[in-house]
């Protein structure tokens, strides 16, 4: 299963995740032009829990650098697509949580439950000399703070079957509840012997929701709302899922797409998936300059099917979300 994106629009451009993910772009690319110093550079600056409890190891390293390479093993990599899945990830469930805690509190927030995802691969494997890298320790306490703050959420999900592209939405604490549990049952069976951090993982979701809970009670910095102003999004998404319901009596469907102020001004082109029974459909759709908040879109031969081989149509009510009044 791929996650594409969930439906729920985040208010504000997510700079604090944009920059988490532009830092983590930066150090992969440093990693790749290392050659043969990387696995030294790995070893340093990657957490490895045999730095604080191995004599023969601790020896070789400063307090310093145990402590730092609790923060710092979150920025590497082992690989493209080790780098990619974890951008994806943070891509998809970031720009949500920051909306909920500000830009400053999430990067702390980030930094707090990688550390903690760290601090539980120590408890659990104290004496290993293999270095942990990754944001996914990280990562996995942003999703774990989704599934508690948009549980109802739908992540439009890819699931490929063979060559063909099936698109579905799965609720939110069902798509996160599965990941979770495949890390739980990954680190308790054959998966502890990939040589993947499954409790890392499975700590940082933890301190994801324990973090939702106790920080719901600070208040947000003055400095938030006046970055919340700049950062307010002037577009809806590219791609949206359309959930059609039929009109009676007729082979018509209807549904809903989302633009902003400035979309209805200056006109859209949106990327629709309409599921209607069996079928997932990709349609383009036109949006004109200077449309109306609650204006209907035809489209033509996108309804049920019929006798004869006739079909009804698709009607798109346009919803404007911030409306200029």
């Amino acid at each position: 299963m791929i996650p594409i994106r969930d439906t729920i629009t985040s208010s504000n451009i997510p700079v604090a995740t944009y920059s988490i993910i532009g830092l983590n772009s930066i150090c992969y690319l440093l990693q790749v032009g290392m050659g043969s110093e990387l696995d030294a550079f790995i070893y340093i600056y990657g957490f490895v829990p045999a730095k604080l409890t191995v004599p023969e190891i601790s020896t070789h390293f400063s307090f310093l650098n145990m402590l730092f390479s609790m923060f710092s093993y979150m920025f590497l990599h082992g690989g493209l697509w080790h780098f990619i899945g974890n951008m994806w990830f943070l891509y998809i469930f970031g720009d949500n949580v920051e909306d909920h805690f500000g830009a400053f509190r999430f990067a702390g927030f980030y930094i707090i439950c990688g550390a903690a995802s760290a601090l539980l691969h120590f408890f659990l494997n104290p004496l290993s000399a293999v270095p942990t890298i990754g944001a996914s320790g990280a990562i996995a306490g942003v999703m774990g703070a989704y599934f508690i703050l948009y549980p109802k959420s739908k992540i439009l999900t890819l699931i490929p079957i063979i060559i063909i592209p099936w698109f579905v939405d799965i609720p939110a604490f069902i798509f996160l509840g599965f990941w979770f549990l495949m890390q739980f049952f990954n680190a308790t069976g054959s998966g502890g012997a990939s040589g993947i951090a499954w409790w890392a993982h499975i700590g940082g979701f933890i301190a994801g929701i324990v973090m939702v809970k106790m920080w719901g009670e600070l208040p947000a910095a003055l400095v938030e709302d006046k970055l919340k102003t700049l950062t307010a999004r002037k577009t809806s998404p590219k791609l949206q899922n359309i959930h059609p319901k039929p009109i009676e009596s007729t082979l018509d469907l209807s549904g809903t797409i989302e633009i902003t102020s400035l979309e209805s001004i200056s006109g859209t082109l949106k990327l629709v998936n309409i599921p209607w029974g069996f079928y997932t459909r990709l349609y383009n759709v036109n949006i004109p300059p200077g449309v109306k908040n609650g204006t209907q879109l035809r489209l033509t031969g996108m309804g049920r099917a019929g006798s004869y081989g006739v079909r009804g149509d698709m009607y798109l009510t346009v919803v404007i979300k911030n409306p200029i009044i």
